[in-house]
C-alpha cells in the first residue's frame, strides 16, 4: 500500500468512526459529562487507568467510580472522601479501592498547589520535552510516591517508562488535548495535538502491522514512537486523529 492509499484508507475509517455516536459506547463519555476542568481531568485519568478488557464491563466500572464519587471527583478528591473506602472493593478487574486510594491521594496532592492538572503540565513545561506523555508521568509518578510514603503502584501509572506504551495515559491525553469539536474534548492547551501519541493495544498493534506500518512485534514504547511517526507524514498537526481509524478497522460500521 503506497502512502496515498493508505493516507485514503485511514482519512475515510477516521471520519467513520469519529462521530458524536461514537461517544455513547467509549469512556470518553465520563468525561464529557463535566464541565469544569479538575472534573474533566479526574474523570479522564480515572477512566482511562481501568480501560483495558470488555469495553461494556470498562463503561460499567467508570459509572461505578463516579457514583463512588458522588458524581462530583473534585470535590471527592478535594475532601479526601476515598479515605473511607475499604481497599479490598473491587472497582474493575484487579483495580482496587487501594489503587484507586492510591491515585486519588496523588492527585489530591497535586491540586493542593495547582488550579488543574493543565496547569502543573505547564508549570513544569511538559509541552517542551520530546515525549510530553512520558514527562508527564514521571512527574505524576513522583506525586503520587509523595503523597503515599514513598511506595509506586503500577496499577495507577506504569512505572517502567523506558518501555512502556502508556496506552492508557496516551488515550486519557487525546481525550484532553484534540480538539476538533467531535469526540475528544479538547481542554488542554499544556500540551498540542501534534505532541500527542498513539495509545497502542493489541488491536492497533495488529491492524497497523497489517498496513506495513510497523514490523515490531512487541506493542512497546518504541512501536508507538514508530508508529506515531508515519502518522505525523500523514497530518503532522494532529497525528492521533487516525487513533480512530487503527480502532475502527475492521469494526464493521
Amino acid at each position: 500500500m503506497n502512502y496515498e492509499q493508505l493516507k485514503e484508507l485511514l482519512d475515510r475509517e477516521a471520519a467513520r468512526i469519529n462521530t458524536t455516536e461514537f461517544i455513547a459506547n467509549d469512556p470518553v463519555q465520563f468525561p464529557r459529562r463535566f464541565s469544569s476542568l479538575p472534573d474533566i481531568e479526574i474523570t479522564a485519568l480515572l477512566s482511562a487507568t481501568i480501560a483495558w478488557g470488555n469495553r461494556k464491563m470498562i463503561c460499567n466500572n467508570c459509572e461505578k467510580m463516579l457514583t463512588i464519587m458522588g458524581n462530583e471527583p473534585a470535590h471527592f478528591v478535594k475532601n479526601q472522601g476515598y479515605e473511607s473506602l475499604p481497599d479490598e472493593l473491587n472497582i474493575h478487574r484487579t483495580f482496587f479501592a487501594r489503587n484507586f486510594k492510591y491515585m486519588l491521594r496523588g492527585l489530591y496532592r497535586i491540586y493542593q498547589h495547582h488550579s488543574s492538572l493543565n496547569e502543573f503540565a505547564a508549570t513544569h513545561h511538559v509541552g517542551e520535552s520530546e515525549e510530553p506523555a512520558w514527562r508527564l508521568v514521571s512527574l505524576m509518578q513522583h506525586e503520587l510516591a509523595a503523597a503515599n510514603g514513598g511506595t509506586s503502584d503500577s496499577r495507577c501509572l506504569p512505572t517502567n517508562l523506558y518501555n512502556t506504551a502508556l496506552k492508557r495515559i496516551n488515550m486519557a491525553l487525546r481525550w484532553l488535548v484534540r480538539d476538533d469539536g467531535i469526540v475528544d474534548l479538547g481542554v488542554w492547551n499544556a500540551i498540542k495535538p501534534s505532541q500527542l501519541f498513539i495509545p497502542l493495544d493489541v488491536h492497533v498493534g495488529n491492524t497497523a502491522r497489517e498496513l506495513g506500518m510497523t514490523t515490531r512485534r512487541a506493542n512497546d514504547k518504541k512501536t508507538v514512537l514508530e508508529i506515531t511517526r508515519q502518522l505525523s507524514q500523514l497530518r503532522p498537526n494532529d497525528p492521533i486523529i487516525y487513533d480512530f481509524a487503527l480502532f475502527g478497522i475492521g469494526i464493521s460500521s
